[in-house]
């Protein structure tokens, strides 16, 4: 077994192995609320400001990184909205479900230890490039649009609402919390003292074991119900369309190798929960979400082992 297949196998294994003791009740489904808040407010913050610290980000283009990553997202999320519009009739709301479902991948939880698998830690390193832009774009973009499509008030939002909320939803976020702090000390110049290493490395080590086992768990609560057809449709488009295009303008941005697979990586994996919450908020197109986040997860075990191959085949 190669170990690119080994490492797919390991990361998504993890991911089973915490859906089969949801399924098998030898867990409870709040278990896996309490692990998925553990690995988002403590463990992946203290992993990204660790990274932040120590990171080398030399030569990792981050222009033509971000250039080439949201034009896959742009693309993917205007299929899916269109698919779900269009070719499903639905309304504009559920439209902004598909979009989201087709284009929003699943960095954190998922993508964090599976780059980290993969890549090591130089291919951690360039996806935190992505996660510290793609966390606030993604956020802007379904505050906009949940003002668009969303429940219409009595008094439009007015723009300085907008922003605030926008920036109080992103300075409260542990994640981005995680990223300026390490930022913040990465600019003092001084090391992180020994004990408090200590402290850091103990809870980001565990933050990837941690993270894809929870997610497993909390698949059990989504399954699948009702019509499949577009969920079958909008995971198409994020396993194949997605990375597809991230692939071309990687090439054609001339990205050099390991930014160039860590983009096609990160736009193969499937999507995480946020579709699901912007559903909620939405009160429509639950179903949708659910069904496809858990058909896309299933399926990304043969699909990003296939695109990981597909890219190191074509920038060594």
């Amino acid at each position: 077994m190669s170990p690119l297949v080994e490492t797919v196998l390991f990361v998504f294994g993890l991911v089973a192995l915490g859906y089969i003791s949801g399924v098998t009740g030898y867990l409870r489904i709040e278990t896996g609320d309490a692990l998925s808040e553990f690995a988002i407010g403590v463990a992946l913050p203290l992993l990204l400001f660790r990274t932040m610290v120590g990171a080398d980000f030399h030569g990792a283009a981050p222009w033509a990184l971000w250039a080439t990553y949201f034009i896959a997202v742009a693309v993917a999320w205007t299929a899916g909205h269109l698919v779900t519009t269009r070719l499903f009739g639905r309304d504009g709301q559920a439209g902004v479900v598909g979009g989201v479902s087709s284009a929003f991948s699943n960095l954190v939880l998922l993508g964090i230890p599976f780059m980290l698998g993969v890549f090591g830690q130089q291919g951690f390193e360039v996806l935190s490039l992505i996660v510290s832009v793609h966390l606030p774009t993604m956020m802007m973009a379904s505050i906009i649009l949940f003002e668009m499509f969303g429940p219409r008030r009595d008094e439009p939002m007015h723009p300085l609402a907008i922003v605030r909320d926008f920036l109080r939803k992103i300075f409260s976020n542990p994640l981005i919390i995680g990223i300026l702090a390490g930022l913040a000390w990465r600019a003092t110049g001084f090391p992180l003292p020994s004990l408090a290493t200590r402290f850091v490395d103990a809870l980001a080590n565990i933050a990837g074991p941690v993270a894809l086992f929870a997610m497993g768990l909390g698949l059990r609560k989504f399954g699948i119900s009702g019509n499949i057809k577009p969920a079958l449709a909008l995971s198409v488009l994020k396993l194949m369309l997605m990375p597809a295009v991230a692939l071309a303008f990687a090439w054609l941005f001339g990205l050099p190798p390991l930014p160039a697979k860590v983009a096609v990586a990160a736009a193969s994996l499937p999507s995480g929960v946020n579709s699901y919450l912007i559903a909620t908020q939405f009160g429509t197109g639950q179903a949708l979400a659910s069904n496809q986040m858990t058909i896309a997860t299933a399926c990304a075990v043969v699909t990003t082992a296939f695109w990981l191959t597909v890219a190191t085949m074509v920038f060594g």
